[in-house]
């Protein structure tokens, strides 16, 4: 099971899009305080539909506080549009834990400097800032799971079946 960590988000949208990825794939959700809006807010609730229900969602009041509630997170990658490398050559594990910083400002620097071994980047043209968080976090999370041969989801559709 992957573990999605939103350090300090600031748009409702993308904290519900990305709930919605993680109901789908059966990823748990870390919530690191600050948060931009208030967890119940309509407009979370509304992207993320009706999938809240197939989500487990922890709430940190800031990351020494997660850190200190889960000392098994030591399997970390960090997304940054300042990373050295591509996410490409990161090799997840099935457990492992995706932190993803805020929209406005990413992860904060001394944490980044901690694990710069472990920073990845998705490649896009210099002229563009940024994906969005909620695109960010969907690219990872699946390559993880290729990664990890989709274990526990389903494989195909219902046009897989012969009529």
């Amino acid at each position: 099971m992957l573990n999605v960590v939103l350090v300090e988000p600031e748009i409702p949208q993308n904290c519900g899009n990305v709930a919605r990825t993680c109901a789908a794939t059966g990823a748990r959700l870390h919530l690191i305080r600050p948060l931009g809006f208030d967890i119940s807010d309509k407009a979370v609730k509304r992207a993320g539909l009706d999938y809240w229900h197939l989500v487990e969602v922890f709430d940190y009041e800031n990351l020494d506080d997660f850190f200190c509630r889960n000392p098994d997170a030591r399997d970390i990658w960090l997304t940054t549009t300042k990373a050295p490398r591509s996410y490409a050559e990161a090799e997840f594990r099935d457990g492992c834990w995706l932190f993803f910083g805020k929209e406005t400002a990413g992860l904060p620097e001394d944490f980044r400097k901690a694990h710069r071994e472990r920073c990845i980047r998705l490649p896009m043209r210099e002229e563009a800032r940024s994906l969005n968080l909620s695109n960010t976090v969907a690219v990872c999370v699946y390559e993880a799971l290729r990664q990890t041969d989709f274990s526990g989801l389903a494989g195909e559709g219902e046009m897989a079946q012969p009529r």
